[in-house]
């Protein structure tokens, strides 16, 4: 009985791991079909925000936020971000803000799909994942364009302005794709309530 009893939070482990292995691997091969860079800004327009709200949504913030950091990590040795760029390329450029904000971003998600857990719900993961893979990214980025850029407040919004429709779609795909994946799987990600309650 022991025996399997020790070996349940190793099996626990190594699926963790698994998770965050499979969606940074998920974060990079969004990357692959390049970026397109529009406006004097230079901002590129990528795939990999969407596996950063589905890494959120689906894993929860520890999880999610190790899948993230994973790339950041291996991108400052191989070019794994959109573009053939690695982390060092885009740390060192004015849109650094983006990359640095695929962190609080997924925390985020993460936190506040756990609050709404056990039950996701369409409306409000959409709400949630808008506020964490728009609003925090883009205010992220937006101040460190601020800081290494000559742009204005006005103009470095105006700059991004024009990817927030293609956002807006991923946003909706992240909360679509979570529903479904959370209906068939439930229990992905725990309660943050529950863990509070059994605190207490």
């Amino acid at each position: 009985m022991s025996t399997s009893i020790d070996r349940a939070p190793a099996r626990s482990a190594t699926r963790d791991l698994a998770q965050i292995a499979v969606f940074a691997a998920l974060i990079v091969v969004l990357g692959l079909p390049g970026q397109i860079s529009i406006g004097s800004a230079g901002v590129p327009i990528t795939l990999q925000t969407l596996g950063v709200m589905l890494a959120g949504a689906l894993l929860g913030w520890r999880k999610g936020a190790l899948s993230v950091v994973t790339v950041i990590i291996i991108g400052l040795a191989l070019p794994v971000l959109a573009g053939g760029r690695t982390s060092l390329n885009s740390l060192a450029g004015p849109t650094a803000g983006f990359l640095i904000g695929w962190i609080p971003a997924v925390i985020v998600i993460g936190l506040l799909t756990a609050l709404m857990m056990p039950r996701y719900r369409l409306i409000p993961g959409l709400l949630i994942t808008i506020l964490g893979g728009i609003v925090v990214i883009y205010a992220v980025g937006v101040a460190g364009m601020l800081l290494r850029t000559d742009l204005t407040l006005g103009a470095a919004l105006a700059a991004n302005g024009v990817f927030l429709p293609g956002d807006l779609a991923k946003a909706v795909v992240t909360a679509v794709v979570a529903q479904q994946v959370h209906k068939a799987r439930p229990g992905l990600i725990a309660p943050l309530r529950g863990h509070r309650a059994s605190a207490a």
